[in-house]
């Protein structure tokens, strides 16, 4: 799309009331200058629309504007929060929030500002003291009996991003009516609504308090304990991406019993500009390059990163070979359900009750463990807070076990309502010890589950579109794919198409169901005949389009692997044919 004048004013009338005395010097200056360029690409990037909760809820590049991170798109948004928990909680004197943050530039700034605009509308903060992991913001807000909180973080996204995650009183992220009562309430909000100076009488500094008990209730999660004490000394080689995992990380690994953990001391000073990673993603191999440079020279069991907000946790083992490779997302999430599926039934903790979830994306070998112990599955959109739904919906009836996704995240507990890299971690370091307590590496466990319930390669593809034309080009990608969808796919029948954005599955023969899920989301997947499945969706949170790929073999020895996964991207690459990704 071209920078239309109709949009440039547009553009140009927005950014005119951000003149307005009602914003400071800085931010001033820097839209007066977007407004005189000659170029008005930052102009129209910043202004065109507002920021926008999606699956990880508000999330974008900092700088001045509409559509950036700043302390007046946080506070606009804090005050529509502040106003849709005083109308939903009305009648309760003591609404109270928990508001934390990660290591990113501006991070404590928009945390103090949330904490202030929060009370000044008469409402009880309890402000972390420092950066803190994610999963550790969900926790405190279960923990203190809190109605709300909010995490400031934008993940594992580039340095030049920030966000705002919202939470619910039930330690997850928002899900309908909140999200879109919180979103109404914030589209009426103009910056001279903004509460901005604080009540210091109702912000609560809070920090080794909430740590402990967090820390010792993760540490009831280990199901072999034994197996720790026999190898105590796992060498073991962590880095926290320069974020908040340096907090509680080493802590719980130590809590566990694992008594020779090394920490890459680059990557143990704190930073928002991540100076030692292009991404600091720890699903890109890179991110893990100085991680894995120490386990060499170590000679270690098990390297492991978790990304800046400590909820995500990557993973590098060696092979057969003694070669040091990268654990995917989706067998990461794959090892830690089998582990747990497996020792909790050998421990005799296992019940009929009991349930795991993943997100549809994810893995299918996954629901072959599950069907083969006898253990509900299910699946559930992208996005932890609908993992937290499902949980939400069982509690009292059911038990949840542990649950995940490809993307690099796990939850083993039902206390914490996010993904959580502190206790997968502590986890992941059990089940290493498991394996190694068996003659047995990571990798060797991942080779047993594909001898006993079949090969998979799962590849993502991510097709990145920034800015306005980009979001244009995505929705026009939707559009096609539901218009003209693929009758085969790399050279297989596609046998079942799936939209959840009709909640309608068509299969082969020409009949129809309806898909049952608790709302619509804008995901296709197609299924082939021989096991492959394709989805799509745009991301939430980024400027991209994902291509989620899942291709099948009969593994009949641990050595045929590296032949099956080359024969697997081969297929991959077919599918990115068929799919015009080439």
């Amino acid at each position: 799309m071209t920078n239309s004048a109709e949009l440039i004013s547009q553009c140009e009338a927005k950014a005119k009331q951000w003149l307005a005395p009602a914003f400071d010097e800085e931010t001033r200056r820097a839209v007066e200058a977007q407004l005189a360029a000659t170029d008005k690409t930052e102009l129209i990037e910043s202004f065109y629309k507002d920021l926008e909760f999606g699956t990880g809820g508000l999330r974008g590049i900092m700088g001045a504007g509409s559509n950036r991170m700043n302390v007046y798109t946080v506070g606009m948004a804090t005050q529509g929060f502040a106003n849709y928990l005083k109308k939903n909680f009305e009648g309760k004197k003591d609404i109270a929030v928990v508001v934390c943050h990660d290591c990113r530039n501006n991070s404590r700034k928009f945390a103090e500002t949330v904490a202030n605009i929060f009370s000044a509308n008469g409402i009880k903060v309890y402000l972390f003291d420092d950066m803190r992991p994610t999963p550790e913001c969900s926790y405190a807000i279960r923990h203190l009996g809190c109605q709300a909180g909010v995490n400031i973080t934008a993940s594992h996204n580039p340095k030049e991003y920030n966000g705002y995650k919202a939470y619910w009183e039930d330690g997850a992220q928002v899900l309908a009516p909140h999200d879109k009562g919180i979103i109404d309430e914030v589209g009426k909000v103009k910056v001279e609504d903004v509460k901005f100076k604080g009540n210091p009488t109702l912000i609560q500094l809070i920090g080794k308090d909430i740590d402990e008990p967090y820390l010792n209730e993760i540490h009831t999660l280990s199901i072999d304990p034994e197996v720790i004490k026999r190898q105590h000394d796992l060498k073991i080689v962590y880095t926290p991406l320069h974020g908040t995992g340096m907090m509680s990380i080493p802590q719980s690994l130590k809590l566990w019993g694992f008594d020779n953990v090394h920490c890459v001391k680059e990557q143990m000073v704190r930073s928002g500009d991540f100076p030692t990673v292009v991404s600091p993603n720890p699903e890109n191999g890179e991110a893990l390059a100085l991680a894995i440079r120490d386990a060499k020279a170590l000679d270690a069991d098990i390297v492991m990163a978790s990304d800046p907000d400590a909820d995500r946790v990557g993973m590098a083992c060696k092979n057969d070979k003694g070669e040091w490779v990268l654990i995917n997302g989706n067998q990461t999430c794959l090892l830690f359900l089998y582990y747990i599926i497996t020792n909790r039934k050998a421990k005799g903790l296992l019940k009929p009750t009991d349930f795991i979830v993943k997100t549809i994306v994810t893995t299918e070998v996954i629901k072959k463990v599950a069907d083969k112990a006898g253990i509900e599955m299910r699946d559930c959109y992208t996005g932890f807070k609908w993992i937290a739904r499902e949980i939400r919906l069982s509690e009292g009836k059911q038990k949840y076990i542990g649950g995940g996704e490809e993307s690099y995240g796990f939850l083993a507990q039902d206390f914490v309502r996010d993904k959580d890299a502190v206790s997968a971690m502590s986890l992941l370091a059990e089940i290493c010890a498991w394996a190694k307590d068996q003659g047995k590496t990571l990798y060797d466990v991942l080779m047993d589950i594909y001898l006993e319930y079949g090969f998979s390669k799962e590849f993502t593809v991510n097709v990145v579109r920034p800015g306005k034309t980009g979001a244009d080009e995505i929705r026009q990608m939707m559009t096609n794919f539901r218009n003209n969808p693929p009758k085969e796919l790399g050279g297989s029948k596609v046998v079942l198409w799936k939209d959840y954005q009709s909640l309608e599955a068509l299969h082969a023969d020409g009949s129809k169901t309806k898909l049952d899920m608790p709302d619509t989301s804008n995901v296709l997947q197609w299924f082939c005949d021989d096991g492959t499945k394709v989805s799509v969706r745009p991301s939430g949170t980024e400027p991209k389009i994902k291509f989620y790929l899942e291709v099948k073999g009969e593994m009949k020895h641990a050595s045929e692997y590296a032949a099956l996964d080359a024969q697997g991207m081969e297929k991959v690459n077919a599918i990115k044919k068929s799919l015009g990704l080439e």
